[in-house]
């Protein structure tokens, strides 16, 4: 990374935000170190085929808000966008007053870690601490989650942000990422294993953001979690 930075090459985030990150990574009581989102092909042509789609949107708009307050960086990716559609643009993502992405990424893979994925991945400290949502919970998620693992970063899978076609599926695929090494939690969980303590500065900011989503994450919990 260092090398990179002489040689001029730098990452999509900005230097700021970089520095904010690894000061914030190296705080003491932080459970979760080396945060970085991973948001899994939320398109527009799944809307009307993915179970309760809205509340894995809901959860990833949540969880791109808390993004920007602690400063961790933003993974996304499509699938075959050319037939299934860009992502849904209430997200927002690389809009100029949304989150601005590490890499933003077209893909034919399952897997969310194609090559170019994996090179923005080798620009940051390593390993990660890898929070994954999106669909489908039992196909890209699934695929992604076992990538990263094996790449020995730490896999968190939130529960009420990723679903399937058929909600069956979802808690096998759970089930099976628990076998395979992940973290199966929620977001407002992890959220508060990032900070570890009610002392730091992003506190306030973080607990504003879980009582203005308290209604959304409710449902989401009662409706993705209970599957």
């Amino acid at each position: 990374m260092a090398a990179a930075m002489l040689r001029g090459h730098f990452p999509r985030i900005s230097i700021l935000r970089r520095i904010a990150y690894w000061s914030f990574s190296a705080m003491a009581g932080r459970q979760i170190k080396n945060p970085a989102l991973f948001i899994c092909d939320l398109q527009e042509k799944f809307r009307g085929a993915i179970y309760e789609f809205p509340k894995v949107i809901s959860t990833a708009q949540k969880m791109l808000k808390a993004s920007q307050i602690l400063n961790f960086p933003v993974f996304a990716t499509t699938q075959n966008k050319g037939r299934l559609g860009e992502t849904c643009s209430e997200l927002g993502l690389d809009a100029p007053d949304g989150v601005q992405t590490q890499i933003h990424a077209d893909k034919t893979l399952f897997s969310m870690i194609t090559p170019e994925v994996r090179k923005s991945i080798s620009s940051l400290e390593s390993p990660l601490s890898c929070v994954i949502l999106g669909i489908e919970s039992h196909i890209c998620v699934t695929q992604t989650a076992i990538d990263l693992l094996h790449d020995g970063h730490k896999v968190y899978v939130l529960a009420d942000g990723v679903s399937s076609c058929n909600k069956e599926e979802v808690p096998i695929a759970l089930a099976q990422l628990r076998h395979e090494g992940a973290v199966v939690t929620t977001s407002e969980s992890w959220l508060y294993q990032c900070m570890g303590d009610a002392n730091i500065s992003e506190f306030r900011q973080i607990a504003g953001l879980v009582k203005e989503t308290k209604d959304s994450t409710k449902d989401a919990l009662q409706t993705l979690c209970k599957i």
